[in-house]
């Protein structure tokens, strides 16, 4: 008889934790018997998505025996020519966050660093450690990523920096002449990963456009999502611009078939839909500005954001808020899960929504 021995992991999990998501409405409607619940918790657009995309989707039904295109070359050639670059930049994932496993799969070796902000979207750490390196991370300063302390920690054995511009959870951007010079500085056998997968949202005149930037830096790579402002997210495809070179090297680390059909049919026809995407802009930035003028009523403050949601500062438990929130059907994430235990992050969404949130978050705030 064999005798029994445990399986052990790879040592580099051990030091994983598992991704929290936010609650989804019908846990809730069930946990606690309500029968309306909102959620404002992920930063999914609250307006759906594009109607040629769901006529795209019918079609594209008809094909759903047979594999899809594995570089989805309609939709790289349509992307090329929306931003005037060649359609071989481009590389699609489940997700821009599947290019991130790409990119840490494909340049991090054990012991390599790559350095982050503290705090920012956190499957940059996690890919990091699943490929053995060390994730070092620069606190952010007023919610901004600090440029000059990242460029501080640069050493012989950084591969990789992540800046995220809106940064995910705080909704700040890096102002454009400091990023354009903090480009500039990294040295060109570093990899530099702008996620940009609120771009769509950002309207400053502050947001550095950075794909120009390609062709004079090979070292940048560019993420972005049709999960957010496109109204994508359960369909799972974003993707990466980056030097064809970078590409190249990806694609041998990524599987065949990645990014569906249906998937890839809905992301080509959303991008010839632009009146739909300027008024989901819009709206967004027109409840963003409802509920900020509520919260200065309140006596509340939030983080500059240019992104689809805010980061609210309460003076008190964010924990406590949201639990508080969550029996009277809101939902939204709390801080003490993002590193801000005293906030609450709260997506933007319809009229009728910010109007349930913003009643709901008087209430809770006035009592003990």
């Amino acid at each position: 008889m064999a005798l029994a021995r445990k399986i052990v992991p790879r040592k580099e999990l051990e030091q994983l934790g598992v991704y929290s998501p936010g609650k989804p409405i019908e846990e809730v409607q069930k946990e606690l018997g309500l029968t309306s619940v909102i959620k404002m918790a992920s930063n999914e657009n609250p307006f759906g998505y594009s109607p040629k995309a769901k006529e795209a989707m019918i079609k594209e039904m008809e094909k759903v025996n047979l594999y899809p295109e594995t570089m989805a070359p309609a939709l790289a050639a349509k992307l090329a020519d929306k931003f005037g670059i060649s359609k071989d930049s481009f590389l699609f994932g489940n997700g821009s966050d599947e290019i991130i496993a790409f990119l840490t799969r494909a340049y991090i070796r054990p012991g390599d660093s790559a350095i982050m902000a503290d705090i920012t979207f956190p499957r940059y750490e996690t890919n990091v450690l699943i490929q053995g390196g060390n994730p070092v991370k620069v606190p952010l300063q007023q919610g901004t990523h600090d440029l000059d302390g990242m460029l501080k920690e640069i050493n012989g054995k950084t591969r990789m920096i992540f800046v995220c511009n809106p940064n995910n959870p705080t909704g700040t951007i890096v102002e454009k002449e400091n990023l354009l010079t903090f480009i500039k500085q990294v040295p060109s056998d570093i990899l530099i990963v702008m996620d940009e997968a609120y771009y769509e949202y950002a309207l400053s005149n502050e947001y550095l456009q950075t794909i120009p930037l390609l062709k004079e830096h090979p070292n940048l790579v560019i993420l972005r999502t049709f999960s957010k402002a496109y109204g994508l997210a359960a369909l799972r495809i974003g993707y990466g611009i980056m030097d064809k070179e970078v590409v190249n090297e990806l694609i041998k680390v990524k599987d065949p078939f990645n990014t569906d059909r249906i998937a890839q049919a809905a992301a080509l026809a959303s991008l010839n839909d632009n009146e739909f995407l300027q008024l989901c802009v819009a709206r967004n930035r027109e409840g963003m500005n409802y509920i900020e003028g509520e919260l200065e009523k309140l006596g509340l403050s939030s983080f500059p954001s240019e992104a689809n949601f805010l980061m609210i500062h309460l003076g008190r438990s964010g924990k406590e808020v949201f639990e508080q929130l969550l029996r009277k059907g809101i939902i939204v994430r709390s801080g003490h899960v993002l590193g801000y235990p005293d906030s609450i992050r709260v997506t933007i969404g319809n009229e009728s929504e910010n109007l349930e949130f913003v009643k709901a978050l008087r209430e809770v705030m006035a009592e003990k």
